[in-house]
């Protein structure tokens, strides 16, 4: 949790209208929306109580970290646009084989959709290899 100060708790740091002890002053001052707890622990020199006494007093409150906020899932990516984003990828590739690839590359030229293209990647994944293979995969969205 990231704590910040709250609008309270700008105020009394400026006109020390509620009664703080030095270590939760010293707190509230550090505490800037951008530190852990932890960091503030460390920074301030303060125990964990002075820092729940500020939440209790409303003069903080936590926001989740950057890392815990769950992620909402994008919009769904449909067949046709993978393939949109893949043909590409899988055109070069295999043109980059040369003669090697030839039937290959004209595989892929052959190639009008989603499905067909992933027919044919597990032959473009052993022709070019797996680390060449990646951004095709990725494209497709394979696992």
């Amino acid at each position: 949790m990231i704590p910040v100060k709250t609008a309270l708790g700008q105020q009394v740091l400026k006109d020390r209208s509620v009664e703080l002890t030095l270590r939760q002053r010293a707190a509230l001052i550090v505490i800037d929306g951008k530190r852990s707890i932890a960091d503030v622990l460390q920074q301030a020199g303060v125990q964990p109580e002075d820092v729940s006494r500020l939440l209790e007093l409303q003069l903080i409150e936590g926001m989740p970290a950057p890392g815990s906020v769950p992620q909402v899932p994008g919009p769904a990516v449909t067949p046709q646009q993978r393939y949109a984003a893949a043909y590409p990828i899988a055109a070069r590739l295999t043109a980059g084989l040369g003669l090697r690839g030839a039937r290959l590359n004209i595989a892929v030229e052959g190639a009008t959709c989603y499905d067909e293209l992933v027919a044919i990647a597990g032959k473009i994944r052993e022709a070019v290899g797996t680390e060449k293979f990646a951004p095709l995969a990725a494209a497709l969205q394979l696992r």
